[in-house]
Order: structure tokens, then C-alpha cells, then sequence
């Protein structure tokens, strides 16, 4: 039998034709049970995908609802928060505010006390002069040899001075009648180029001044030590101390008597001779024998009194204070326009021997000597 002849399938006379659908059918039925199986696989990953979406949604929502609860917690606390913040902002602000008024208070009261305490200071000074004494050269007292002791007396004097602040002038004539003149005056009308301007004069009135005397007496035969530590008994280390200012080698002399004070490791050396201390002062170091060596400071033994305090006020007759000073020009031209108003006779001044202007915003302090013509007079 040839290929074009039928065949026996299974048995049975099948026709090619027929074998070759039925074989093509059951390659599209193996593909149609693909394509199923397939569908089925993603209809099943795709419901376990939307399961997954729906829990991941759920849990989602869940934590979003979480922090939306949160977030209205803080912004609670928040608000609750800042109204304390608020109210005790708005209490301090208050005891600010008392502070300050207590502060203005006890400012004022302050400058009311200061003004007093002046006011008794000036009111309780005893001003006194100091008597002017005839003295003539009479002879030479000599001095004792033995004198233990070199005198000196300091007279201190306080030279008198006065703030002068901006918008103010200081002018002294060389007459006392012309100042007198200028004070009689309400006021002085200055001219400055084109424009005037009012200034008013005043008497110038300046703080009590001190002098006094002081007296000082150093020793020529003692001096004080210091930085002596107690490294040994108190009685060792004094007989050390002793012996080592004995000592002419090391700079000292003969002692006649030792101090000496363990507490704060100092005391006094006297000698017997008085070249000795004077000596050792000017060196400032003396070097002690305690069995190692110590090096000790060196002062000058003095006493020292204040006598002959009194107090004074100042009577500047010839100084004119002027105030209200407008700046209308630079300061060295204002100046020089001041001067020239009162130098002349139709406005009831008079030669200047010294003017000063300070301009607004500074302040400068005048010092005052004594009148040389007063004294000539």
C-alpha cells in the first residue's frame, strides 16, 4: 500500500486529510488549555495582588489615621503651649514695666540724696585760708649726727577747677570792672555774621578745694622685711635672721634689735649704725641664711601724718561764665566772634586776657590758678 492510500490509525481506515485537521485541532486545543491555564495564573496573582492592595491600603489608612490623631495632639499641645508662653510673656512684661518704675524711683531718689549729700558737703566745708606768715633767714642749726630719723613735709594743694559743658564759654578780662560790668546784664545779644544769637552771662561759682600737709619720718636705722617664711621654730629662725643682718659680707651691720612675726613672715630689723639700712633699702633684696638661703624683700621703715587740712573756695572775680551759645559756626570762629563782642567797650566789655567755647556734645574742665594780679594788688 502506498503513502497516498489510506491508512489504519488505532485500528481504523482514516482519510490524511481528516488526520491533519484533527491533528492541527488538537494543537489549538493544547494552546486554547495554555492560554486558560495562563488566564487562570494571572487571574490568580492578580486576586492575590488586590488582596495584598487591600491590606497595604488598610494599613495605610490605619497609620495615616495615626499621625492625623498625632498631628492633632501637637498641634493641641502646641496651642496649649503657647498661650503659657503668652501669659508669662505677658507677666514679665509686667514686672518689667515695675521694675523700671521702681528703678526710675529709686533714680530719683538717688539723685535727690546725691543732691543733698552735695549740698551738706558744701554747706559743712570750713573754708579757711592759710595765714600769709613774714619769714627772714636767721642761721644754721646743726643737726645731730645721731638722729635716727630724715624728716620731710609735702604741702598738697587742690588746684580749683570747673566742668565746663557744651553751649558754654569761659572768658576772664583783664579788669575785674569789666566782668562786673558783663554780670549786670540780663543778657548779650552776639553777633555772628548775618545771624544773633542770645547768650547769658553768669558768676561762676567753683567747689571747695583742699590742702594740707604730710608730714613723713623714715628711718635711718631700721627697715622692714618680708616674705620670710617660718621654715624653722619661730626662735631659730629670728636667731637666723639676726645673724644673717649681722653679717657685713652679705650687706648688713651690727643689729640692735630683731622683730619677727611667723604669721605673715615679716618683721623689723634696727642697726646700730645708719648707713646701714639705707644700704639695704636701696638694694630691695637681702639674702637669709636658714640653712638654705632665702632671699627676702627690703623695705624703708616710715611714719606719716596729715596736718594742717584745710579747705577753700575759689573766687574767680575777673571769669565770666557765658551760656546758651548757639553753634552757628565752626567752633574757632565762634570763638573769635565772642571774643570780639566782648572786647568792646559799647557792649561793657573790655580787654580779654582768656576765653574758651566748648561746642554742643563735649565737655572739657577748666582749672583754675591763683590771680596774680589780686596778689600784686
Amino acid at each position: 500500500m502506498s503513502d497516498d492510500a489510506e491508512k489504519q490509525v488505532y485500528g481504523e481506515l482514516v482519510n490524511p486529510d481528516e488526520e491533519s485537521r484533527m491533528s492541527d485541532a488538537a494543537a489549538e486545543l493544547k494552546k486554547y488549555k495554555h492560554l486558560i491555564e495562563s488566564a487562570d495564573n494571572d487571574k490568580s496573582r492578580l486576586l492575590l495582588e488586590k488582596i495584598e492592595a487591600e491590606t497595604e491600603k488598610k494599613r495605610a489608612e490605619a497609620e495615616l489615621q495615626s499621625f492625623m490623631d498625632s498631628e492633632d495632639k501637637v498641634s493641641d499641645q502646641f496651642n496649649r503651649d503657647l498661650l503659657e508662653v503668652q501669659e508669662e510673656r505677658k507677666s514679665l512684661d509686667r514686672v518689667h514695666q515695675d521694675l523700671k518704675k521702681e528703678l526710675y524711683d529709686l533714680q530719683k531718689k538717688l539723685q535727690l540724696k546725691r543732691d543733698e549729700s552735695d549740698s551738706l558737703r558744701r554747706r559743712f566745708k570750713i573754708e579757711a585760708r592759710i595765714p600769709v606768715k613774714a619769714v627772714k633767714f636767721a642761721r644754721v642749726q646743726e643737726r645731730d649726727e645721731a638722729e635716727d630719723q630724715v624728716e620731710s613735709v609735702f604741702t598738697v594743694t587742690q588746684t580749683p577747677s570747673f566742668l565746663l559743658k557744651g553751649g558754654q564759654a569761659l572768658i576772664t578780662f583783664e579788669e575785674e570792672k569789666v566782668a562786673e560790668q558783663i554780670l549786670r546784664l540780663a543778657k548779650c545779644s552776639v553777633a555772628c555774621d548775618k545771624a544773633k544769637m542770645e547768650v547769658k552771662p553768669y558768676a561762676l561759682t567753683l567747689d571747695p578745694s583742699v590742702k594740707f600737709e604730710v608730714h613723713i619720718q623714715v628711718s635711718k636705722k631700721s627697715v622692714r622685711f618680708c616674705n620670710a617664711p617660718p621654715t624653722l621654730p619661730e626662735e631659730r629662725m629670728r636667731d637666723r635672721l639676726e645673724l644673717s643682718f649681722s653679717r657685713a659680707s652679705r650687706g648688713g651691720g651690727e643689729v640692735e634689735k630683731l622683730e619677727y612675726h611667723k604669721d605673715t613672715g615679716s618683721g623689723r630689723v634696727t642697726f646700730i649704725s645708719t648707713g646701714v639700712a639705707e644700704s639695704l633699702v636701696h638694694r630691695g633684696k637681702f639674702c637669709v641664711d636658714t640653712g638654705s638661703d632665702v632671699v627676702v624683700d627690703v623695705l624703708p621703715l616710715y611714719e606719716y601724718q596729715l596736718r594742717k587740712f584745710q579747705t577753700y573756695s575759689g573766687a574767680p572775680r575777673r571769669t565770666v561764665l557765658l551760656g546758651g551759645i548757639q553753634a552757628l559756626m565752626d567752633e574757632e570762629d565762634l570763638q573769635d566772634h565772642l571774643e570780639i563782642h566782648f572786647q568792646k567797650p559799647s557792649n561793657y566789655g573790655g580787654e580779654v586776657e582768656n576765653i574758651k567755647y566748648v561746642p554742643d556734645g563735649e565737655r572739657l574742665t577748666a582749672f583754675f590758678s591763683e590771680d596774680s594780679k589780686e596778689k600784686e594788688a
